[in-house]
Order: structure tokens, then C-alpha cells, then sequence
């Protein structure tokens, strides 16, 4: 039985390889996209995500979320993702029309209207998860599973200390880190092994559908971020790795832990504070992803983006 997921994302190119992932496994069913601003403003994600859809010849919910984080003025990403949040990729138009925020009433009546527990996939900063249990705390036994991409055990991408997703709304995370359900944090600790090297990213263009050429696109775009501003001769799959435990959790290394969000710090606001082992004795809240099979994401991206369109 395929297991019900909704994704919670801010394409973004890794977001949209991400969706692709999902959108083509056997493993998954999307029950709903929802948009939270994060690599863009919420228009733009929005209307990224409604032309993956497209791309990818997918049929779902998409639905606009959260203008902003929780108490703060929105952080965006475009350095990374361009103006658009998808520069350089070939998308099809999609009739947008009005955006209207509803993305945390969609989750809630999946959830609610479910015969089986729902496992929630956010790739963005967690402003939406963390209105969705705050606003209906009667659905968290509901919710199987949160698969997040986010925060880090040591050292930060846009901060120091503190990784983008959980940096653009450290309150958002707090709540979602203090909620009490299962969630497993694929960090930088483990998405920095996800690299999809510059002499790997051709096999995509090969798979000859609309959705593995744009898929090639990503990366090279992905990759001239990368090359310009780090050592790494590739890109990073962040996004790909919260999806991927879903699929398949074997292909993960993950230490049970603590984990604390910073919330006020001068210099390390939005860090995530993680206590392998619980050490503190303040109780096991996540579990911490730390290694990756990245031959055996490959292979399941390719899988996957060869079943799309």
C-alpha cells in the first residue's frame, strides 16, 4: 500500500527535484502540494509548483500557505533560486488565478477525512506545519510521521549556525520541534553527502521526457550557484532526502536525539540544537539523519523522473 504523504515545499530547484521524486515513485501517494514562502515569496512558489505539477503530468491538490513567517519579515533565497525561484528552467504556463491562503485547511481535512495516518514532507521553512498543530492540535495522532529537511548538527548555510529553512522562521520550527510528533530531520549533516556531481547531472538529460530534461536544467542551474560560491563541483540534493527516507528509510544512517531550536540568540538565531543521545535527559523529540546511501538516491531519482512526463 503506498504511503499517504503531503509535501509542504518552496520550489526552489531541489523542492522541484523533490517533487519529481514523489510525483514518480511507487511508494508514494501525494495527497496534497501546499506552498509556504521561503526560496521565494509565495507567489512564486505558488506558481512554480502549480507548473511542476504540469511539467510532471501530475493530478493533486496545490494550495498557497503562510505570506510570511510567524513573527518576522520573510527571508528569500534568490541568490540560490533566482527571481523567480526557478531561473534558467523551462516550465509550462499554468493558469494561476487568484491566491487565496488555504494550504493549512487542505492538510487539516486531509488529515481529518483519513482512513490512515498522513506523513507530512516540508521542504521549506516550517511556518505552515507549525500553524497546521497549532490550529488543530487534535490531529497530531493523526499524523504519522514529519519528514523535514532542515537545520543542521554543526554549522549553518546562511548563518553560522543556522540553516535557511529553520533561519527564515526559527519560531515556526520551535513549535514543530515541541509538538510531540515523530519527526526525522534530514539536516545538512546528511544533505551535504546528497551531491549530484557535474559529470553525474547528464544521465537525466538522457531519460528523454519533459520532466528529466528539466530535471537537467535544475541541476546546471543548481551547480553554477554552487560552483561560484563553494568548493563543490555539483549540487546538493536537500530537499530529495526528506522525501527519500519516506520512500525507503534503509538507505539512511539516523541517531536519536534532542532537539532545540534557537529562537533569540544575537549570533545563532534559528540554530538547531541537537543533543545526540539525549545527553540532557530533556527527551528523545526527533530522530537526526547522518549518512546516505547518495548511489542509491541516484537510482531512485532516475527511477522516478522516468515515470514522469
Amino acid at each position: 500500500m503506498k504511503k499517504k504523504v503531503i509535501i509542504d515545499c518552496d520550489p526552489g530547484y531541489d523542492d522541484a527535484l523533490a517533487l519529481m521524486l514523489a510525483f514518480g515513485s511507487d511508494e508514494l501517494q501525494v495527497e496534497a502540494v501546499t506552498t509556504c514562502a521561503g526560496n521565494q515569496t509565495q507567489e512564486m512558489v505558488y506558481t512554480n509548483a502549480k507548473r511542476l505539477i504540469k511539467l510532471m503530468g501530475a493530478k493533486t491538490i496545490v494550495a498557497p500557505g503562510a505570506l510570511k513567517p510567524l513573527s518576522r519579515g520573510l527571508v528569500t533565497a534568490s541568490s540560490v533560486h533566482g527571481e523567480t525561484g526557478m531561473d534558467g528552467v523551462d516550465l509550462p504556463d499554468e493558469d494561476i488565478g487568484e491566491i487565496k491562503s488555504c494550504a493549512v485547511d487542505i492538510m487539516a481535512d486531509i488529515i481529518e477525512k483519513s482512513d490512515e495516518k498522513i506523513i507530512l514532507i516540508p521542504t521549506g521553512p516550517l511556518t505552515n506545519i507549525a500553524l497546521l498543530l497549532s490550529i488543530y492540535p487534535h490531529l497530531k495522532e493523526k499524523i504519522e510521521l514529519i519528514s523535514l529537511m532542515g537545520g543542521a548538527c554543526n554549522g549553518g548555510n546562511v548563518t553560522a549556525c543556522a540553516e535557511f529553512n529553520i533561519y527564515v522562521d526559527p519560531e515556526a520550527a520551535d513549535i514543530v520541534f515541541k509538538s510531540g510528533v515523530p519527526i526525522v530531520m534530514s539536516g545538512l549533516d546528511v544533505t551535504h553527502k546528497a551531491v549530484i556531481y557535474k559529470e553525474e547531472m547528464d544521465i537525466f538529460g538522457t531519460i528523454g521526457n519533459a520532466s528529466g530534461n528539466a530535471a537537467f536544467q535544475i541541476l546546471q542551474n543548481y551547480y553554477k550557484f554552487y560552483s561560484q560560491h563553494t568548493d563543490l563541483n555539483g549540487a546538493v540534493m536537500h530537499d530529495a532526502c526528506a522525501v527519500a527516507y519516506v520512500m525507503n528509510p534503509e538507505i539512511f544512517e539516523c541517531k536519536d536525539c534532542h532537539i532545540d531550536v534557537e529562537t533569540k540568540g544575537e549570533h545563532t538565531t534559528g540554530q538547531t540544537v541537537v543533543d545526540i543521545g539525549d545527553k540532557r535527559g530533556n527527551g528523545i523529540n526527533a530522530k537526526i539523519a547522518m549518512n546516505i546511501d547518495k548511489e542509491a538516491l541516484m537510482k531512485m531519482m532516475y527511477s522516478s523522473i522516468s515515470r514522469l512526463l
